[in-house]
């Protein structure tokens, strides 16, 4: 089975999954925090070498305020609990706003956490704007420049969009959707994604 060297993850559908099972729409943000390290310690073991997580986007800020302090708080807690692992770990997002959570400034610079191996990306605060510095003429680095191509995005929940997910890096990726919320994750899933994806022919448009 041919492994990607790159995954994305779109962890969407939390806020459904509260409301499903009896919640206010907050709740679900923390439920998924472990299915997050799950995914790691599972793309480890299959030898994929960098993963980007998307946390939350600039247009998630916009939601009512009680969810922005939640899926806030989930990301804080969740980089952490990564810093724990054996990981080279990096948050993106644009650090000048006042969404961007204070506690992860440490890790806007890649670091290496035990004993390092494997690449993790964090997305938090970001869009798209930012990271290709849209509307500035002056600026011509890619904030995401640190990040390689992806080979493969997964977006759970069902939805079937980018919703904006690193666009350079996501050019010439194979897309999985998963039906199941995020916080119903289970290590099928990524079986099920690396075995299909294992079947495309990658061309990279030649």
């Amino acid at each position: 089975m041919r492994i990607p060297k790159h995954i994305g993850v779109i962890p969407d559908g939390n806020r459904r999954w509260a409301v499903e099972h009896g919640m206010e729409k907050k709740e679900g943000y923390e439920k998924g925090l472990h299915p997050g390290l799950a995914l790691f310690k599972k793309c480890r073991n299959m030898g994929v070498k960098e993963i980007t997580y998307y946390g939350f986007t600039a247009d998630n800020t916009k939601r009512p305020k009680e969810q922005t302090i939640a899926f806030t708080k989930a990301c804080v807690e969740a980089v952490q609990m990564l810093s724990q692992e054996d990981a080279e770990l990096l948050v993106l997002g644009n650090t000048k706003s006042d969404m961007f959570p204070k506690q992860l400034l440490p890790y806007t610079e890649r670091k290496v956490f035990g004993k390092g191996g494997t690449k993790i990306n964090f997305l938090v605060n970001y869009s798209w704007q930012w990271d290709l510095g849209y509307g500035k003429q002056t600026h011509n680095i890619l904030h995401s420049d640190d990040v390689s191509r992806i080979d493969l995005l997964i977006r759970w929940g069902g939805r079937k969009r980018l919703s904006g997910f690193l666009p350079v890096q996501s050019v010439y990726s194979d897309f999985y959707f998963i039906d199941e919320y995020w916080p119903d994750f289970s290590p099928k899933h990524i079986d099920e994604a690396v075995n299909w994806y294992s079947k495309q022919e990658i061309t990279l448009g030649g």
